[in-house]
């Protein structure tokens, strides 16, 4: 199976350290998520795995080897980095041509993948007609082309409708279920938190984690209980015997900070107390991110001041 790993992997621009000696491995058979605040180092990493970039140290490979060493490399690898590098007077269909001549791929591979990525009605129009949408897609269409063990996919979906979005998801868990490994740098939390099994989070070009995604939250986010019930005080009490600090709402209500529903619904029940609501107040991937990068952010925006009255 076919692992990207990476190792002490360092790169310098004169006085700025971009990547700072990154060690992690991606495993095949699950989706990857890369995240980090701007200038966090994600796309330089991604560039030295891929050989665009010489590392000032340290080593990346994609099965043992080298991007470089790496024959026909777009039917090991496929990356997506700038949906706007395809030459804006071709076709759809020529792009994709092109590529498989250049990595020995049949030619018929360019229809399937125009038809698997819903740009086969289009394949011969040129390619400076496609809004940011259809040029990701065709992005998308030149890494899956030579059926790569391995897919990199920086902000795949960047420009996508609604209806792409959810494609996108599918098409991620599927190459996953299917034993590739699948590496997808982005910046949509709520993204990332629909398809990614674990995570890896880059700040100022350190590795800061490298986590399944639910251990990554449960480790960065305190978990909460919220419950309502017709006797407030007394569930309070039972509540503060038992050494939990809840802190009352209105008509009954009350959130619990380091408590799980599972065991705060039995302790209601061994004190005969009515319980209206009980439910785990599910903490976020964006929660715990923000959380763990809250010093690593290079460019943050000044808080918004307040409103005026007139």
């Amino acid at each position: 199976m076919t692992c990207i790993e990476v190792n002490g992997l360092t790169k310098e621009y004169g006085s700025v350290r971009a990547v700072d000696r990154v060690t992690f491995t991606v495993e095949p058979g699950r989706v990857t998520g890369f995240l980090g605040p701007n200038g966090a180092g994600k796309s330089t990493a991604m560039r030295l795995v891929l050989g665009l970039s010489r590392p000032t140290s340290g080593t990346a490979t994609v099965g043992g080897r080298s991007f470089a060493g790496l024959g026909q490399p777009l039917r090991h690898v496929g990356p997506l980095l700038d949906a706007q590098a395809a030459h804006g007077s071709r076709t759809a269909r020529d792009h994709l041509l092109v590529l498989c001549a250049a990595n020995r791929i049949p030619a018929v591979r360019a229809g399937e993948v125009l038809e698997e990525t819903g740009l086969a009605g289009v394949a011969r129009r040129r390619v400076r007609t496609f809004s940011l949408g259809m040029r990701q897609r065709l992005g998308i269409a030149a890494a899956l082309l030579g059926d790569p063990g391995v897919l990199m996919l920086d902000e795949p979906s960047n420009g996508l409708d609604p209806e792409g979005i959810v494609w996108i998801r599918g098409l991620l868990r599927r190459l996953a279920a299917e034993g590739r490994t699948v590496l997808v740098s982005s910046h949509l939390m709520s993204e990332t938190a629909s398809y990614a099994d674990h995570l890896l989070v880059l700040g100022k070009g350190r590795l800061l984690a490298d986590s399944p995604m639910r251990a990554f939250i449960d480790a960065h986010v305190q978990p909460r209980v919220r419950l309502r019930t017709t006797e407030p005080e007394r569930l309070r009490s039972v509540l503060l015997r038992a050494g939990y600090e809840p802190e009352p709402g209105e008509d009954g209500r009350m959130t619990v900070p380091g408590a799980r529903a599972a065991r705060l619904g039995p302790l209601a029940a061994g004190e005969n107390l009515p319980v209206l609501e009980l439910a785990d107040d599910e903490a976020t991937l964006e929660q715990a991110y923000l959380a763990l990068t809250a010093d690593e952010t290079q460019f943050a925006a000044a808080p918004s001041a307040p409103a005026q009255e007139v």
